[in-house]
This record gives structure tokens, sequence and C-alpha cells, in this order.
């Protein structure tokens, strides 16, 4: 006759759970947000990987990626928080979100703050311009040896470990550099003239010649991965996030999204992050 635990694990078996499973359920925050009934993610303005409407609902691919993570952990859908990006990670800490899910650069400056999941994005840094590159703009490093180009970039909430942080290390002056909110008011200031390049990663922008721009990847350029992040004492909802996420980044679940929304290089980016399942294997000592 079967003892009580040997059927606690057949009924697990039978059911599809594991002992994994089963605990990730029932970390803190899992059980806060399941009795709140309301999960706060910040998002940030990225057509079409995330989009916020004027009524406050979330689309796009990023957003489909982690509500489909979220109902596999059974927890509600994602409650959009429209935040600046400067404002994610002390929003984060300061408990305005249960995570931040726009996507954050994977960086040692920010693991000092938080924990990232396993990026679920990775590009080296892209230089968007007019088409044509009327500059003939090679890299970064290029840039710094002319004082007449001029770039522009989003600083994130650590300069130090943002693309602005590439570009000073590279040698670009800070007169060189005007700072913009969004990947919106970056190819604002290509477009109109203000700035010969907006510099953010390679795939940020789909379809740039829909934009009369064309982008010039640096090819020096580390790659950077781009992650959700949480408050360093979830790590225990991080590490069930991450039990459903990276199955999601392997089986193909990527390049739908991207086909999905009309995003080109889904398999690139599905290519550039399979050796990635966590921060330190970009940034060491990252947890």
């Amino acid at each position: 006759m079967l003892s009580k635990f040997s059927s606690l694990l057949l009924l697990f078996a039978f059911t599809g759970y594991s002992f994994a499973t089963f605990a990730e359920t029932n970390d803190p925050l899992s059980v806060s947000i399941r009795k709140a009934g309301k999960l706060n993610v910040a998002l940030a303005s990225v057509p079409p990987y995330q989009v916020v409407s004027p009524k406050g609902e979330a689309t796009g691919s990023t957003v489909d990626l982690e509500n489909m993570v979220l109902k596999s952990m059974g927890l509600p859908a994602l409650t959009p928080a429209f935040t600046e990006w400067t404002a994610m990670i002390p929003g984060l800490v300061t408990n305005r979100f249960d995570y931040v899910g726009a996507g954050l650069i994977i960086s040692e400056q920010g693991c000092k703050a938080v924990v990232y999941s396993a990026p679920i994005s990775a590009a080296q840094t892209g230089m968007y311009v007019l088409s044509g590159n009327p500059k003939h703009l090679t890299s970064i490093a290029d840039v710094a040896h002319r004082p007449d180009v001029k770039l522009s970039t989003i600083p994130g909430a650590n300069s130090s470990s943002s693309y602005l942080g590439y570009l000073l290390t590279q040698g670009v002056k800070p007169e060189q550099i005007v700072n913009v909110p969004d990947t919106q008011a970056g190819v604002a200031t290509v477009i109109g003239g203000r700035v010969d390049a907006f510099v953010i990663g390679q795939f940020t922008i789909p379809n740039p010649e829909q934009k009369a721009l064309e982008v010039v990847v640096d090819k020096g350029s580390p790659v950077v991965g781009v992650a959700l992040a949480f408050r360093k004492e979830d790590i225990r909802f991080r590490d069930a996030v991450n039990e459903h996420l990276i199955p999601l980044l392997r089986d193909g679940t990527i390049q739908k999204l991207y086909a999905k929304y009309g995003i080109p290089n889904g398999d690139a980016v599905a290519k550039l992050i399979a050796p990635f399942n966590k921060a330190s294997d970009l940034v060491p000592g990252c947890e």
C-alpha cells in the first residue's frame, strides 16, 4: 500500500507539478500579488515591443511574453505603469512596482540595486542614421575623433551602465551628446537634423527604413543584455519567473511574437541570447 508521501509524489507526477513549481507559487511576492489580484509592472514606450494605450492598456511582444510567463505561474496579467527610464529602479526599490518589465540593461551598477531575469533580448550598439549614412559613420570610436558629429541617446537609470556610458568611455565628448527620454524622441532628433545618429541597441527600432533611417552596428561594442528587473528581496520570485521564461526564449516563442507584431530579426535575437541563462553570464558578479 502506498504511503501518503508516495501518493503525493504520484499526484505531482500525474498533474505535471514538481516540487520547484509548488514552491515557486508561494514566494512572498506571488502570495501578495494573488491577495491583491493585481500586478503593477513598470513599462516604457518602445513600440511595438511595448505600447501603452491612452486607456492604460499594454500590448506588444514583450508584454505578451511576460503575460505568458505570469499566466503559467497562476498570476494575473500585468497592469502597466508607464514610467520614464530613469525612474524605474528608484520606483522598484520604493515598492511602486512589483517588478520592472520594460527591459533594463544588465549592468554592474544595476546589479548593485536589483536582480535580473534571464536576458530577454541582447544587442550590440547601433547608430540609427538617415538613410544613406550621409556622415559615413562606422563606429562610436570614429565619432570620438569627429567633434562635428552629434549623437543622441537615452541616459538610463545610471549613465555609467547605459549607452551613454559607452559613448563616454569611447571618448565621445559630452558636448557631442543629446540626452532624450525615449526612443521616439531619439528618432525625432535624427529626422529633425539635431543630431547625426541616435545610439541604442541594434534591434530597438524595427523596420527603420520606414522612418527613412538605417542602423550602423558598432561591431566592436560588447553584447548588451536586456532583462526584467526585481527587488533583491524578491529573488525567489525572479527564480520562478526564470523557470517559466527560459523555455519560451528557447522554443521559438520569441520568433512567433516578433512575427505577430511585424518585428524583424527574431531569429537573430534568439540566437544572440541563446548562450545566456542568467545575468552573470553577461556581467560577472550579478546574481
